[in-house]
């Protein structure tokens, strides 16, 4: 890996494009290496951990909308829409947008965090629906998504977003589009060009996971990656960007991000060096933000040593600055602790979460959010004795760069009205690859299984299961079977309505 430092450059500081970030980072997405097995073998665990996911929340209300709009978009020869029949696709962009939508609304697949946040398989609903479209085999589609993988793990290695309270899709429109770049066995000029204007689009705040987070949480995933698409196909016919999109004197970094004065430095692989970010990612065993999966762990643990909750006197949570301000009390958002907040802002409520996982032994994607859950007396009340503080510890494992000492847990003290301290403490997920359980193979089966029962038949998940373990050798036909029918119940927004404009 090399280091590469970025900053603003004055318009009058000539900056060849060879030596702008979004170009070496194209340059990588052009550069034909071949994978290594383990990186093939994660990928194909995050597909099926991907349609675990979008399944299981195919008649949610958001992914229903995307998929009535996606409907409205049909096309012979496109791509294939979660929970549709096989034999029913659709035009790229549009797909994306369903399917991303699905993948992302339980909060239930994978991740990485670094100086920022991100849900890198955000980028497989995309680069997936392009590779159906355009008839690209397998191999194609495995390359595509490493190089996805690749650029937005290595921006959120060396790019603070929420610093600047930007929502983290900044690294996934761009991510996206190199993705697709290498899916396409595109030119690194045209790559270039389709990473930047994708770039250009994307960049929100951070709003959409503050406050009364709505439904748009979901949404914003499945938005970068139809940017992304869009950019390409734009450059493709030979359409240009801004640029320089990182360094320029009024572009990303200058006005976006930390100002004409500030330095970043990004990772990327040299020339001919294998792409294997993937495996510094990690998926999700319950469906909740990822600070959260080491805490519901511990939560079931330390469940035994409480014998009544309503002697719990309070609940102190020692944990990283990232977790005490974005989903603890250090927030200041008081929806975090009401009980009649939405689904995707309990899931950003440590104290929410912690409550329940206690109480219960256990999370559940459904139960455990159900507003009859939430707005139980019993657990209101514990729920408001649950506090968050930073130790700079837990801060200073969640941003270090040795894997194996960085850790996204806690230290709980739960203390008694007799005056008795119940305390433990969790550095990892169990299914974190440095867990006490780290998932593997057979645990993304489980999942895949687990979320889709009753939804699809025996049959349906028996065909999905084998193709994709299979991907390295489909051609073309095989990737449209790369979908999940539902087909055990009755799929909302399955045909075409006259709701909106399309």
């Amino acid at each position: 890996m090399k280091n590469h430092e970025v900053r603003v450059y004055p318009s009058k500081e000539h900056l060849p494009k060879e030596e702008q970030l979004a170009w070496k980072m194209a340059a990588m997405a052009t550069d034909p290496v071949d994978l290594d097995a383990d990186v093939v073998d994660m990928i194909i665990n995050r597909i099926i951990d991907n349609a675990s996911v979008a399944i299981a929340s195919v008649n949610r209300r958001p992914v229903a909308s995307a998929r009535s709009q996606a409907l409205c978009h049909p096309r012979s020869g496109g791509a294939n829409v979660f929970g549709m029949p096989i034999d029913q696709t659709f035009s790229p962009e549009w797909a994306a947008w369903a399917n991303g939508t699905a993948v992302r609304e339980l909060d239930f697949h994978d991740t990485f965090l670094a100086a920022d946040y991100s849900h890198p398989a955000d980028n497989i609903p995309a680069i997936l629906a392009v590779a159906q479209t355009k008839g690209k085999s397998g191999a194609d589609l495995l390359k595509g998504i490493a190089t996805g993988y690749e650029i937005q793990v290595n921006l959120v290695k060396g790019i603070c977003l929420h610093e600047h309270k930007k929502d983290h899709i900044a690294h996934l429109g761009i991510s996206v589009a190199g993705g697709i770049g290498t899916l396409l066995g595109l030119d690194t000029e045209t790559v270039f060009q389709s990473m930047q204007q994708a770039l250009h689009v994307t960049f929100s705040t951070r709003q959409s996971r503050k406050g009364e987070i709505s439904s748009w949480k979901a949404y914003a995933p499945a938005f970068a990656g139809k940017m992304g698409i869009e950019a390409v196909d734009r450059c493709m016919r030979g359409e240009g960007a801004p640029s320089p999109i990182y360094e320029g004197e009024d572009s990303v970094i200058a006005y976006m991000l930390g100002g004409k004065n500030a330095r970043y430095t990004v990772p990327l692989p040299e020339k001919g060096e294998s792409k294997r970010a993937i495996m510094d990612t990690y998926t999700k065993e319950h469906s909740a933000e990822y600070q959260s999966q080491a805490l519901i762990d511990l939560a079931i643990d330390m469940r035994k040593k409480v014998k009544d909750f309503e002697e719990i006197e309070s609940i102190v949570i020692h944990t990283s600055h990232h977790t005490h301000y974005v989903i603890g009390t250090g927030a200041q958002d008081p929806q975090k602790m009401d009980p009649n907040a939405s689904r995707e802002t309990l899931d950003h409520s440590i104290m929410y979460i912690f409550a329940v996982a206690l109480q219960d032994g256990e999370w559940h994607h459904v139960k455990s959010y159900a507003p009859e859950r939430a707005k139980r007396a019993d657990t209101v009340r514990l729920w408001h004795k649950i506090s968050t503080v930073e130790d700079k510890e837990w801060t200073a494992r969640y941003h270090d760069k040795d894997p194996k000492k960085k850790a996204f847990g806690a230290r709980i003290e739960i203390k008694m009205k007799n005056g008795e301290t119940i305390v433990d403490e969790k550095a990892m997920a169990n299914a974190n690859p440095l867990g006490a359980r780290p998932f593997a193979r057979p645990q993304y089966i489980k999942k895949f299984e687990t979320l889709t029962e009753g939804l699809i038949s025996p049959a349906e998940s028996k065909r999905f299961l084998d193709l994709v373990q299979n991907l390295p050798k489909l051609g073309a036909q095989d990737l449209l079977g790369l979908s999940v029918q539902v087909d055990q119940v009755e799929v909302i927004q399955k045909t075409r309505d006259t709701k909106g404009i399309f």
